[in-house]
């Protein structure tokens, strides 16, 4: 079948098992899962997704999220919102007849997953917050840039070897080049603000365009002939902080002034009086603050892993996928994307990357304890793989979570490979991520570092399979009790309901990821479990 017909496949059934077009308000995606918005939840056939060959994983979040990851993702998407256009007077698609979603499946894992469901849904009410809710929506703006700055982040990396061989062999020809790289990968970057403005406006109920033309003023060459209270303002002074700041202000008095205009003059004076106003604020108060804040990230960085590398690492590295859990991790977003904007480089992203590397070494550990339950090994089977690969939901939530302790074995073995990585970078070997969103073993053609990119990559890679080894062992004797041990080899299943930790295509080899919201460990930042990459958005390791 070609892999158009095969992605357009994949489309229809989702969109039948998902409830028809009915049931669909908005459809989205980022790196690797399709975002569906829908009426009614109870009309989900979520127990034949799970199983649906190109699904990777489900997450519920406030979205209805399908993993499919970063090879099909955008194809399906694409042919799903063809479906649904098509289908708009269509009405509303009739229950299904198969069985409900909620039908008992036998064996341990499945227990585990229902157990895992449980308290992934009570993690989703208590993340709930206000406060929680305005950091998912400040990952939100940030996810859809994720593909850029992967690509540009790839290409920089190509540049960088082209330039370390043409220095070697003297080779004029590849030096001819490094200028066309570098155009490549820093085109993007030289007006992300302009992106994240206009994402930010968007965010916010404003107008795109508007948060987008504030934002320019950051980047504005004639910036440089203004002086504020602190002196002569610098073009791209503040960055992304001073551009997401502006455009969301501009969104607020684009609101605010809606209400008062007349309708006879809005289309005139509302967009005026929006970005005028936003944009003084912006030259006079927010560039010059927000500049101060993105020299303290980036100066704070540099000093925490030259002066408390390893213990930085250890922290980081080891509570990470509990900020996902939690969906505290989509507020480092921000932060990562100030560092690559400043430095090139986000020199922590690697060490909360190795979250990943502590959940596939725990699961690998349930999985060999586990040798009389074909159920948990298919489940942990399927399931490591996209872990290796930077997708950890299906290992948290159908695994290491449910079992509790191996979900906190993992993160040993996590604070022990990021420990490794900021030692090194205390040492002065720093390794870096050019971009966020993906994870695993996938970040390598990612990496840069104070040394470049063969250094970093193997400093990484050693730390990521130190994560994975460590919380294997630490699970084989810590993370499971005698009693645990037998009950999951018990010659007789619990009772319960389908596992999240689901089927993985056959191709998940080429489906390489990267991210919620990461993170992540998304994140997926993305990004994450309960959030973005994805979240988000999107975060490391948990995309």
């Amino acid at each position: 079948m070609h892999a158009n017909d095969k992605h357009a496949q994949t489309a229809r059934d989702l969109l039948e098992l998902i409830g028809g077009p009915a049931n669909i308000t908005s459809i989205a995606h980022c790196i690797s899962r399709l975002r569906l918005g829908v009426v009614d939840a109870g009309r989900i056939e979520a127990r034949r997704i799970k199983d649906h060959p190109a699904v990777m994983g489900v997450v519920e979040d406030d979205t209805y999220q399908i993993v499919l990851g970063p090879a099909a993702v955008a194809q399906v998407a694409d042919a799903f919102r063809i479906l649904v256009e098509e289908a708009e007077d269509v009405a509303p698609a009739a229950e299904s007849d198969a069985g409900p979603p909620g039908d008992p499946v036998s064996g341990d894992a499945a227990a585990l997953a229902a157990k895992g469901a449980a308290m992934k849904a009570e993690q989703k009410r208590k993340n709930s917050t206000k406060g929680k809710l305005f950091i998912r929506k400040i990952a939100n703006i940030f996810v859809p840039l994720i593909p850029a700055l992967i690509a540009c982040g790839v290409i920089a990396g190509i540049g960088g070897l082209l330039n370390s061989i043409a220095l070697s062999t003297h080779s004029s020809a590849l030096a001819g080049v490094i200028p066309v790289t570098t155009a490549l990968s820093q085109g993007f970057m030289s007006l992300i603000a302009v992106f994240v403005g206009f994402n930010a406006a968007k965010e916010f109920g404003g107008t795109p365009v508007l948060g987008g033309a504030v934002s320019g003023i950051v980047v504005y060459a004639g910036v440089a002939n203004v002086e504020t209270f602190a002196g002569p303002l610098k073009p791209g002074q503040g960055g992304v902080l001073g551009a997401l700041a502006a455009a969301v202000l501009c969104a607020y008095l684009e609101k605010w002034a809606r209400r008062w205009v007349p309708d006879a003059l809005q289309a005139l004076l509302v967009p005026t009086v929006a970005v005028a106003l936003s944009g003084l604020a912006a030259l006079m108060i927010l560039m010059p603050v927000a500049g101060e804040i993105a020299s303290g990230i980036g100066n704070g960085a540099t000093w925490l892993l030259t002066h408390a590398g390893a213990g930085a690492g250890v922290i980081l590295g080891g509570l990470f996928s509990t900020l996902v859990m939690l969906g505290l991790h989509q507020a480092l977003i921000p932060i990562h994307t100030t560092l690559i904007e400043q430095q090139g480089f986000s020199a922590l992203y690697p060490i909360l990357a190795m979250a990943g590397g502590g959940q596939a070494g725990a699961a690998l550990a349930v999985y060999l304890r586990a040798r009389h339950n074909p159920s948990l090994r298919r489940t942990v089977k399927s399931a490591l793989p996209t872990c290796v690969l930077g997708v950890s939901e299906p290992v948290i939530y159908g695994v290491t979570l449910p079992l509790v302790r191996p979900f906190i074995t993992a993160g040993i073995g996590a604070a022990v490979g990021g420990g490794l990585v900021g030692l090194f970078a205390q040492l002065g070997t720093t390794t870096g991520s050019t971009a966020i969103g993906p994870a695993g073993l996938v970040l390598l053609p990612l990496l840069d570092g104070s040394r470049g990119i063969g250094p970093a990559a193997l400093i990484y890679t050693v730390g990521w399979f130190l994560a994975a080894a460590v919380a294997c062992v630490v699970t084989w004797f810590f993370g499971l009790s005698k009693s645990m041990i037998a009950e999951l080899n018990a010659p007789d299943g619990t009772p319960g309901t389908e596992p999240t930790a689901t089927r993985t295509p056959a191709n998940a080899g080429a489906t390489a990821t990267a991210t919620s919201t990461g993170t992540g460990s998304r994140t997926d930042t993305g990004t994450g479990t309960t959030g973005t990459e994805g979240t988000t958005g999107p975060a490391p390791a948990h995309r």
